[in-house]
């Protein structure tokens, strides 16, 4: 069973979708969690309904992650709470899709600077933290789309294959000091992001899938789980796919 007793995590994007299950199965399975997000009032029913289901400690925190001092700040939020701060789950993330030719130069940026600047930011507000305790684990939301790329998909594919650049280079830079660093790549999972998805394109996504259905957002928690349990603490610059075998 994983244990994360007395683990501190941050999870990004943490007021729905992926990153609230994320942050529920981290704290079911012993973490204090940081709920951080945009949207400060759903990250608080977020933290407050962890703290009664599993009786751990869970605090939300409003954080821009495309903004720097932002993103320290929440860091330094975080570290005031709890002292330390052992798990960073970059998570937060958007989509724009439009075709390049539509694309507009907002569209573009807004994406790169949520979804993989964002992960920058995040991360430099606590990595000097976990190299001086010589222990830590990040894990980035990557994707499948940027795995293979997505047509429509131009800014999402660039920031999540970016990503996992970002992951592996990272992974590199900070192991000598007993810090992890993976990347979870989700296929089609049912979020609110699919859930109004033309017909025929689920359709489409579900034929694509081996295993023949969408995803849910406690596979990839799960998954998040694992690497940030001790049972993963020899893997580092990996990208697990949770996406059915889509991209197998």
């Amino acid at each position: 069973m994983i244990d994360l007793t007395e683990k501190i995590a941050v999870v990004t994007g943490g007021a729905q979708g992926i990153g609230k299950a994320v942050a529920e199965t981290l704290a079911r399975q012993g973490a204090n969690v940081i709920v951080a997000d945009l949207q400060l009032e759903k990250a608080t029913a977020v933290a407050e309904e962890i703290t009664t289901n599993t009786g751990n400690k869970a605090i939300a925190i409003q954080v821009d992650v495309s903004n720097a001092e932002s993103a320290q700040a929440m860091i330094d939020a975080a570290i005031a709470e709890f002292d330390r701060v052992d798990i960073l789950v970059n998570n937060a993330g958007i989509t724009r899709d439009n075709l390049i030719m539509r694309m507009s130069e907002d569209e573009f940026d807004l994406v790169i600077n949520i979804n993989l600047k964002g992960a920058f930011n995040c991360t430099k507000a606590i990595i000097r933290k976990m190299m001086k305790q010589r222990s830590g684990t990040i894990i980035n939301m990557a994707s499948v789309s940027g795995v293979t790329g997505q047509a429509g998909q131009t800014n999402y594919s660039s920031s999540k294959a970016g990503l996992i650049g970002f992951t592996k280079a990272l992974a590199k830079e900070v192991g000598s000091r007993g810090i992890t660093v993976n990347a979870v790549a989700p296929g089609f999972i049912e979020t609110a992001l699919t859930v109004d998805l033309p017909e025929d394109i689920k359709e489409m996504g579900i034929k694509l899938t081996p295993l023949g259905k969408f995803g849910q957002v406690q596979d990839v928690a799960n998954a998040v789980a694992f690497l940030a349990s001790d049972e993963a603490s020899f893997i580092t610059g990996e990208v697990l796919t949770v996406d059915g075998g889509l991209v197998m």
